[in-house]
């Protein structure tokens, strides 16, 4: 037994739309899509989190370097 060929699989969606109906089947397919795509953004966000956190940190370096001596950060 392999893989369902094309309309074995549109008997199975036929299937679940009657028992399922649109709605619920239309919300369980955004709900996979947004899973998925907070997948792909945590697994690739790592790596753009690294590239951010040394690009802001050598532009905190060169600015720091370029404050004459008199001048001090505000706090508030």
């Amino acid at each position: 037994m392999g893989m369902p060929s094309v309309p074995e699989l549109l008997i199975i969606m036929v299937i679940l739309l009657i028992i399922f109906g649109g709605g619920k089947i239309a919300g369980v397919g955004k709900s996979l899509g947004t899973a998925i795509r907070e997948f792909k953004t945590s697994v690739t966000g790592s790596e753009e989190e690294k590239s951010d956190t040394q690009s802001s940190t050598t532009a905190e370096t060169e600015e720091q370097s370029h404050q004459q001596p008199h001048e001090q950060p505000h706090q508030q």
